[in-house]
């Protein structure tokens, strides 16, 4: 079938090879992800490109520890329909069993193992062994001499110079094995590969080895019949030859007979294997399912508790009577983060003038404002949004007043204001808190800086405000 866009690899646009998905969401193939990242430095996602070209996210920078397989889309790919595209093939199934085929697929076109340099199907490999192959020397091992398939089923050659040793070893019938070849190899199996590949080969191609042991006994028992034939006159006790023959044929049935077996226990347990398979990908699917809503509710949980905790924190430092007295740590950091510009001010936690009153709070510059900036610490009161601003009087007209405190109890400085009824910053607020509004002069910086004085102390200093 025509695959969805999901199912392509974000480089080389083909299906997806053990999808990994990066943290832009995109998806790559393996090897097409370690490609990029090998051979760009500071590789950014293509598709992000495309997407917006100005603006690429720290999400899409490429590498391979910020990527993870993508087991999902690696199933659903695993279950896409498929046909083979070889010319004179049937074959069709799902794209997991695609490989297994590719490895058996009787019209593909494969090179000879012997190296003679022709390529032929693998249906018609064993005749051109037999008849074609330049290369499919073997040496017998009781004349030592090289032999080509069509020297070694020369009946007179077997009959005169090796046939005990053939009848017995099979020195002129066997090719030589390939270490790295199946152990089928011999009657015409060319695959190759690692001992792990060749034991996965050997147990999922019990048929295709099955075909090609049948057509070699065939084979060779039309052989030996030519040879028992032409010795006939040559070799004294042609019975005892032709009755050795027959039992040789007879064990080969045996072994036919005992593979025939073998091959109906193996696809009794591939078919209860793929059963227990399908039985384990449902289970997997629901897990899979029941994690992902999991997830989601651990992240409304954990939405739900930062919301309690910023309510518990707000209860913990809300005032309700109209004073509220402000604890600043760290002042040397933050007065260096105004300074450059980092931090320029400090927003107090709200407070209210009443239990259904006004709610309000402060903020302070710690390297000033307008006409105290770089010289004083200026100090504003805000009016804020509260919940019940409909039932109260407006504009706001208490008098406010702001001390910082000597911490050794000894010159508190202490400024106040009334409001200005006409200033926008008292009226009846109309988005989360009004222009600020207080005391830009309220402290020189030398000041508070001065060892003289105590109000900054062990890093911290307080400030109080009252409502009247």
């Amino acid at each position: 079938d025509v695959p969805d866009q999901k199912y392509l690899c974000s480089n080389c646009n083909n299906i997806l090879k053990k999808a990994l998905q990066t943290l832009c969401g995109h998806r790559y193939c393996s090897a097409c992800l370690s490609w990029i990242v090998r051979n760009n430095k500071n590789a950014i996602c293509q598709k992000c490109k495309e997407e917006d070209p100005n603006t690429p996210s720290e999400e899409s920078l490429l590498t391979e520890e910020r990527a993870f397989g993508d087991a999902a889309i690696n199933k659903e790919i695993s279950e896409l329909k498929v046909h083979c595209v070889t010319l004179g093939c049937s074959w069709s199934g799902i794209m997991r069993n695609f490989e297994e085929h590719q490895s058996l697929c009787e019209y593909a076109l494969i090179p000879c193992h012997t190296g003679c340099g022709h390529v032929v199907m693998r249906k018609k490999l064993a005749d051109h062994l037999e008849n074609g192959c330049v290369n499919n020397v073997t040496v017998c091992q009781k004349c030592k001499r090289s032999l080509s398939s069509t020297e070694y089923q020369n009946p007179f050659q077997l009959v005169f110079d090796c046939f005990p040793s053939f009848l017995f070893q099979q020195n002129h019938s066997t090719p030589l094995i390939n270490k790295d070849g199946c152990r089928f190899s011999e009657v015409g199996c060319s695959f190759r590969g690692s001992k792990e590949k060749r034991k996965e080969h050997e147990k999922t191609a019990v048929g295709a080895h099955m075909l090609l042991l049948l057509q070699h006994i065939k084979q060779l028992k039309a052989s030996l019949c030519a040879a028992a034939k032409a010795a006939n006159g040559s070799i004294p006790q042609p019975e005892l030859m032709i009755s050795e023959l027959e039992n040789k044929l007879h064990v080969f049935e045996n072994i036919v007979s005992v593979l025939n077996k073998e091959v109906e226990t193996s696809n009794l347990e591939i078919t209860a294997f793929r059963r227990q398979s399908e039985l384990d990908q449902n289970i997997i699917r629901g897990l899979e399912l029941k994690i992902a809503e999991l997830q989601r509710c651990l992240v409304q949980k954990d939405a739900g508790l930062s919301s309690l905790h910023k309510s518990l924190l707000f209860s913990e430092q809300a005032s309700y009577d109209g004073v509220f007295l402000w604890k600043i740590t760290d002042i040397g950091r933050k007065l260096q983060d105004s300074v450059t510009g980092r931090t320029v001010s400090l927003y107090s936690p709200a407070f209210y003038t009443a239990k259904y009153g006004y709610k309000v709070c402060l903020r302070v510059y710690l390297n000033g404002d307008g006409t105290g900036k770089g010289s004083h610490v200026s100090l504003f009161f805000v009016v804020m949004k509260g919940d019940y601003d409909a039932l109260l009087p407006w504009p706001f007209r208490h008098k406010v007043t702001f001390m910082l405190l000597d911490q050794n109890n000894r010159e508190h400085v202490i400024d106040a204001f009334r409001p200005d009824l006409a200033s926008a910053s008292f009226q009846r607020p109309v988005n989360d808190m009004n222009v600020a509004s207080g005391c830009p002069l309220f402290l020189p910086l030398s000041k508070l800086q001065s060892p003289k004085y105590a109000y900054v102390k062990e890093d911290t200093l307080f400030l109080k405000c009252i409502i009247e």
